[in-house]
């Protein structure tokens, strides 16, 4: 077994947490559909019952292929070439590129992004690029009044990674957390 592969044991544990995370997307989806509540969903038609378990796994499946090229992408902005994606992908370095076209050598496409504004759970937050280093930063204000960033120094490989960082901050700093 390669380090990369997983045990059966971490299979059986991935597979619940998959089916434990798309059973509420299937039945939101299904009660779409047929009208009926979610906690009724299995009282439909198998077939539109299995349809709609399908339309979550594809739901699931295009997520995972979108965060799989913003990982490949954070991967080439601190340096990963593509023949380390593909073989971590098991693919050729050919084949990392075609997938994933932008992933590397991405200092043209850093220098022309605009900063950003993200606005989620009360909050405002700013993304920014140092031109210097490339690299990522963000300052907030959640909508408790609590300012951030966590770090005054940290720079991130990628705006979608200071993003997330933002994000998770404002949703810390929601009126309303559960």
């Amino acid at each position: 077994m390669t380090s990369s592969e997983i045990t059966p044991e971490e299979q059986t544990e991935l597979d619940k947490a998959l089916y434990d995370a798309l059973h509420p997307l299937a039945s939101a989806l299904r009660s779409r559909a047929s009208g009926l509540p979610a906690d009724r969903m299995w009282e439909a038609d198998p077939v539109e019952v299995a349809l709609s378990v399908l339309a979550a796994w594809k739901a699931v499946d295009a997520e995972v292929k979108r965060l799989t090229a913003v990982a490949a992408g954070t991967a080439g902005a601190y340096g990963a070439s593509y023949e380390q994606l593909g073989a971590v992908w098991g693919i050729t370095r050919q084949g990392a590129r075609k997938k994933w076209p932008d992933a590397v050598n991405r200092s043209a496409a850093r220098a022309a992004q605009p900063s950003a504004t993200l606005e989620l759970c009360g909050g405002v937050a700013e993304l920014g690029q140092d031109p210097a280093s490339g690299g990522w930063a963000w300052t907030g204000r959640g909508a408790d009044g609590t300012h951030g960033p966590a770090a005054d120094d940290t720079r991130y490989a990628t705006k979608e990674e200071a993003a997330a960082h933002a994000g998770a901050f404002l949703k810390e700093h929601a009126l309303d957390r559960p």
